[in-house]
């Protein structure tokens, strides 16, 4: 992406060097199995947030704490890289809420290695990148972007901007009540139509992404191929081919994100819209 000059957002929270967390401080790396497994139960932390009103995250084991690690440049550059995307997002969310009278709050972005604490419960670096809504807060270990990459087959700087804005746009979704009725109409549902209802959240996530990734063309951050990238992704984190991967076949009735076919499809309705007016994947369900 042509970042370039691009301001970094000041809302960020940088956790890496407190030593917190386990895996080695490794950034919670496990076998593509173990990753997989945990993406589908808990990946981009919306399903996270339905437990919010017992204030509880699934908890995963950790190792004892191990001593801060020294950030490479490598590391340093994608912390940079997502700051300046954050940026983009308040920026692109920003104009539009002005536009309907209505002022943006925005998010925090935490940067953290391993395991760190949240108004939700402890965040695990296995969970992937998740929003907690109870702080409005973007959780993000940078490790993902090599996980992305080597165990989920969706590598660019473009694929990891799509992760970063389909977080924010949990964060929109919180801002609008959306979250609230969702959780409110899952307490009545049986798991499968909960699950049904997850989905819809995750496909809106992904529209907004989308609107995100529509105003990001208008000022050409976009190089050659960057959009490929973003589908990519978008693809590489549908449940059918997660699920495929992991034990040989789907599930339906357990998704809670969406097919890969749905989240490109939904990502793309968002880009080419930029509209979320586009994004009501509910229809009435809520």
């Amino acid at each position: 992406m042509k970042l370039g000059n691009q301001r970094s957002s000041s809302n960020i929270e940088d956790r890496r060097g407190s030593g917190g967390g386990g895996y080695g401080g490794g950034g919670g790396k496990m076998g593509i199995v173990g990753l997989i497994i945990v993406l589908i139960g808990a990946y981009y932390g919306v399903d996270l947030s339905g437990l919010m009103g017992s204030g509880q995250m699934p908890q995963l084991q950790q190792e004892q704490p191990s001593r801060p690690v020294a950030a490479s440049a490598e590391e340093e550059a994608l912390a940079r890289f997502s700051a300046q995307i954050l940026a983009t997002t308040e920026d692109a969310w920003g104009s539009y809420f002005r536009s309907q009278g209505r002022q943006y709050v925005q998010p925090k972005m935490v940067l953290y290695r391993g395991s760190t604490p949240t108004a939700c419960g402890t965040g695990q670096a296995a969970m992937g990148p998740f929003y907690c809504p109870a702080d409005q807060k973007v959780y993000l270990d940078l490790s993902f972007y090599d996980d992305m990459k080597n165990q989920l087959g969706a590598a660019g700087d473009a694929a990891f901007a799509y992760v970063i804005a389909h977080e924010v746009g949990h964060h929109v979704q919180n801002l609008d009540g959306t979250m609230a009725r969702v959780n409110r109409a899952r307490a009545r549902l049986n798991e499968r139509d909960a699950n049904r209802l997850s989905v819809l959240v995750e496909l809106q996530a992904d529209c907004l992404a989308g609107v995100w990734a529509n105003r990001a063309q208008e000022r050409q951050l976009f190089e050659e191929g960057d959009l490929e990238e973003a589908f990519n992704a978008a693809e590489a984190v549908g449940d059918d081919r997660l699920q495929q991967r992991s034990r040989g076949y789907a599930v339906p009735d357990s998704f809670t994100h969406g097919t890969s076919a749905q989240r490109l499809q939904w990502f793309r309705r968002g880009l080419n819209s930029g509209d979320p007016a586009q994004c009501n994947t509910f229809a009435g369900n809520i």
